[in-house]
């Protein structure tokens, strides 16, 4: 009689120790989910500075779109770029030359847009900055030939400007066109820069 109330105690207690454990580990996983929960999941403001350079039949009206990251995969997407424009300043000099909301893209013109989006990796406390790709993309008839495009994060203590992302080409239209300077491989024949392929978003 006794060995036969012992072995459903066994069992009972086996079951309340497995109970128990989960919930520890379900009440640890969650704790730990939040505190590893990473702060880029906010938005953050960047001016990009965009120049059209000076050859004929350089500027563009079609809307324009862009999208730039970091290596840890967090990325900023601006459709029509052209919405976006704050002012002009003048290619020599970094004086600016009007604040009235103007057609951007216009030859030998640089033009800066104040865009919000996902924070980038900024934790670092150097100053360089984490943007190590950049794309742009043409969607209308007529052809853009941008010179370069730099983007600056603010509300930092320190400057993080990007690199400059020099294009000097005319774009293809209604493709994804840019560069991608965070997996670089060296070879024999020089560097080789790893092509993003962008499939989830337009």
């Amino acid at each position: 009689m006794e060995m036969k109330i012992r072995g459903p105690l066994i069992i009972i207690n086996v079951i309340l120790f497995n109970y128990c454990l989960g919930v520890f580990l379900f009440a640890s996983l969650g704790t730990a989910e939040k505190v590893i929960t990473p702060q880029n999941k906010k938005n953050c403001t960047y001016t990009v500075t965009v120049e059209t350079t000076c050859t004929k039949g350089a500027e563009t009206r079609s809307p324009i779109s862009i999208r730039f990251g970091d290596k840890n995969g967090n990325e900023v997407l601006i459709k029509h770029l052209n919405n976006k424009h704050v002012r002009k300043v003048d290619p020599l000099y970094p004086d600016v030359l009007d604040d009235v909301p103007r057609t951007p893209f216009q030859a030998c013109m640089v033009d800066q847009f104040r865009v919000q989006g996902q924070c980038l990796d900024y934790s670092s406390s150097s100053s360089s900055s984490p943007i190590c790709y950049l794309y742009l993309k043409l969607s209308g008839n007529d052809d853009w030939r941008p010179g370069f495009v730099q983007v600056r994060a603010l509300g930092y203590v320190n400057t993080h400007d990007s690199h400059f992302f020099y294009f000097r080409r005319y774009l293809p239209r209604k493709v994804w066109h840019g560069l991608d300077l965070c997996d670089n491989d060296v070879t024999p024949f020089g560097i080789k820069h790893t092509r993003k392929i962008f499939v989830q978003k337009n």
